[in-house]
């Protein structure tokens, strides 16, 4: 029996499985990317695949909190791109 990796979403501060879950990571080299294969090194943070989620999280400066930089406005339309 596999066990299911459970993630906490940093705007709705729910638990889903990981799977469910867009990864942003801030690499060693500062740069952001958006880690589908879940194994990028550096600081991540995990938003729900829910288009409602990602505008709240864009609305709220979700991610520019949760990795410490200052502007990733094109990472939340490129989340969105990739739900349709």
């Amino acid at each position: 029996m596999q066990r299911i990796i459970l993630r906490i979403c940093a705007c709705s501060r729910r638990k889903c499985d990981r799977q469910s879950m867009f990864r942003v990571v801030k690499t060693p080299n500062h740069e952001i990317k958006i880690d589908l294969t879940y194994v990028m090194q550096g600081r991540g943070a995990y938003l729900s695949k829910d288009k409602d989620t990602i505008l709240s999280a864009k609305k709220r400066h979700i991610l520019e909190k949760h990795l410490h930089i200052v502007d990733c406005q094109n990472i939340y339309d490129e989340l969105i791109n990739l739900l349709n």
